[in-house]
């Protein structure tokens, strides 16, 4: 059996905030549950997890069956993941609470496809065919590889001992957004030459980001396409409903269909 770790601590401000009152995300309610509680439970049917501990505020507490564990949220999503990683003794797997489309066949076919999981991080890229097949007029980011067109899911294998290092990075890589030319030395001119051209192929991303982080990761094509579902405006929150046989009930949350 594995570990998961789920990040629960977002703040419902952004765009949801129109559509649900509550104060996180996590516990906007799709039909009689809450978003997190069809996460928790594709990873119980997975038959894969055994530990889940959750990363949120006291509010998220409440609402988790008793056997999964709690940690308080920080300021930040780099914090929370610094905080849940605090737990985790072993590698494990990191979920976002905000796909509640996720199945327990979805997780034991990322795991599998992880194969022995002797690598320090695996990331779930899902075809951009796969996503329109399976939810039409869904919104999604893409980013085109040699190999093809992919959207980033939100599922990952994780080993605890690189995270520290990894978020470093990140938060230099966020300051530097605004300076195209600061980061462009700091990724590779020729990287971003290739992917701005459609040539870069997933080898050469992978090999990269291991040199940048200092880590041995691999990207995971996955051909579950609920993996790549998060939910963060209201058009995603409106087709979850829709897949789940729910209709959206506007401010209040969401009630059964007809």
């Amino acid at each position: 059996m594995i570990d998961a770790l789920v990040l629960a601590g977002s703040p419902n401000t952004g765009a949801l905030h129109g559509v649900s009152r509550e104060p996180y995300e996590a516990l906007i309610k799709i039909g009689p549950r809450r978003m997190i509680n069809y996460v928790l439970n594709a990873l119980q049917q997975s038959g894969q997890v055994g530990r889940i501990m959750v990363v949120g505020p006291a509010a998220v507490k409440e609402v988790l069956p008793p056997q999964v564990q709690w940690t308080a949220a920080g300021q930040s999503l780099t914090e929370n993941i610094q905080r849940g990683c605090s737990q985790m003794n072993r590698p494990f797997l990191l979920v976002t609470s905000d796909i509640p489309l996720l199945t327990g066949e979805a997780v034991t076919g990322f795991v599998s496809l992880c194969g022995d999981r002797s690598l320090d991080f695996y990331f779930p890229l899902v075809p951009k065919e796969m996503i329109t097949a399976r939810f039409p007029g869904a919104k999604r980011t893409y980013i085109r590889f040699r190999e093809g067109i992919f959207t980033g899911g939100n599922l990952f294998w994780v080993n605890p001992r690189v995270v520290d290092g990894c978020l470093g990075l990140a938060r230099e890589l966020v300051q530097l957004r605004k300076q195209p030319l600061a980061l462009a030395r700091r990724v590779g001119f020729s990287l971003l030459c290739k992917l701005l051209l459609r040539r870069l192929t997933l080898a050469e991303a992978e090999a990269r980001a291991g040199r940048l982080l200092g880590i041995k990761g691999r990207a995971v094509i996955c051909p579950y396409p609920e993996v790549g579902m998060d939910v963060d405006k209201p058009s995603d929150l409106q087709l979850v409903c829709r897949v789940l046989g729910y209709r959206q009930a506007g401010p209040a949350g969401t009630l059964p269909a007809p």
